[in-house]
């Protein structure tokens, strides 16, 4: 068993709904999961769309991180998620990332661990720090709450 934490995000549709309904799918994947607060987040690379909402949650998975990827595929399409189709950064029912692994460093062709932008967003350092706050990026070695201290605000609201 391998400990994940995973983000999650929408900003279209009924995003707390999805959200919601997510994360009792991610409860049939994930052992002693548990899941953050939801924070209200300004879209990051294209202003031009609906505040996201996000969240984290961490548990554990006994199979590769491939087949854990698989299985969150699974579930943004059961919410609607287009990958083939969507727009970079644009909206979406729901995302689902794996954020971090303790000190797994992985690197394949669609799957990085830790998740290559963690250090950039608030909106997935915030929430992951409430479920594991002594977090630290395997890459950079360092505390993953000293990180997002030095990030600028980024208009990360918890609800």
């Amino acid at each position: 068993m391998r400990r994940f934490i995973l983000g999650l995000g929408s900003n279209k549709g009924n995003s707390e709904t999805i959200l919601h309904s997510a994360i009792e799918e991610l409860r049939v994947v994930l052992r002693n999961m548990r899941a953050a607060s939801f924070y209200k987040t300004k879209p990051m690379h294209i202003e031009s769309q609906p505040l996201f909402i996000n969240t984290a949650v961490i548990g554990e998975f006994g199979e590769p991180p491939s087949v854990l990827l698989e299985r969150i595929h699974e579930i943004e399409q059961r919410f609607g998620r287009d990958r083939a189709n969507e727009i970079r950064w644009g909206q979406r029912s729901l995302d689902i990332d794996i954020l971090l692994s303790g000190d797994l460093i992985l690197r394949e062709n669609n799957l990085h661990i830790p998740h290559p932008r963690l250090c950039e967003r608030r909106f997935a350092l915030e929430p992951l720090l409430e479920l594991d706050e002594d977090a630290v990026d395997p890459v950079l070695g360092e505390p993953l709450r000293f990180i997002c201290r030095r990030l600028p605000d980024q208009g990360v609201e918890k609800l």
